[in-house]
């Protein structure tokens, strides 16, 4: 235990300062991203009633959060392939698992800002009041993890170039065509069975349910989907570390 403790902790220091010049700049992106969702969604929704205002209040963490950890990981994790970092790092005596963790806390350090910048925005700006339960720091933790194994999935198993314009699509259907902003009945009816299968509706219910809670109290099925994607996704990642370099 103490060895695997130091390894992680020495990991964690290796990947902060591999980052020391990029990191700021993600969080602010994060921030800017989580704060102009709320801002620049609610331009398009004019006359604004209490629900499209939740969605949207709740939907910007959560947006944030699948940003940070199948875009923005899975693009570092292909950075780090293609400079043969990951491999050097796969290389060294150090435990598989201290080696995700530490990539792991420092990719969800970074999405904290920008999931307390668009909270607080969105409280100013539309006047909601929140009635967070105890289950909204495990439902943000469970969502950050599971977004992160998938993206370290996807990465350690596709190429850089498969990598990146999977992540450029994750952008682009999550941004217009998850419902994370807005009640998935507005979708067709095919589009909702789509959504069915995939992690992006239970993200958005945990979330939401978790920071306004009804009065039945949050659903136990998203986190219940939330948590089979999260091992799914270790499951494969953890494969992959596994592999000789």
């Amino acid at each position: 235990m103490a060895h695997w403790l130091r390894s992680y902790a020495l990991l964690l220091k290796w990947n902060v300062l591999g980052l020391r010049l990029m990191l700021p700049f993600f969080v602010a992106v994060q921030v800017v991203l989580s704060v102009g969702i709320v801002v620049g969604f609610s331009f398009l929704v004019p006359d604004l009633d209490r629900t499209a205002a939740l969605y949207l209040s709740t939907g910007a963490p959560t947006v944030n959060l699948v940003l940070v950890g199948m875009v923005l990981t899975p693009n570092g994790i292909s950075t780090k392939k293609q400079t043969g970092a990951f491999d050097h790092q796969r290389a060294l005596p150090v435990p598989r698992l201290a080696l995700l963790a530490a990539d792991t806390t420092l990719w969800i350090a970074a999405a904290v800002p920008g999931v307390v910048a668009g909270l607080g925005v969105a409280v100013l700006r539309f006047d909601i009041s929140l009635t967070i339960g105890w289950t909204a720091v495990p439902a943000l933790l469970l969502v950050a993890l599971t977004c992160t194994t998938l993206g370290y999935a996807l990465a350690y198993t596709a190429t850089p170039m498969v990598t990146a314009l999977v992540a450029q699509m994750v952008v682009f259907f999550t941004l217009m065509f998850s419902p994370i902003n807005f009640p998935a009945d507005r979708l067709p009816e095919w589009f909702q069975a789509v959504h069915a299968v995939l992690p992006f509706a239970p993200m958005a219910q945990a979330v939401r349910e978790s920071l306004a809670v009804p009065p039945g109290g949050p659903a136990v099925l998203p986190f219940a989907v939330l948590a089979a994607y999260c091992a799914l996704g270790f499951a494969v990642s953890y494969a992959a570390m596994l592999r000789r370099p």
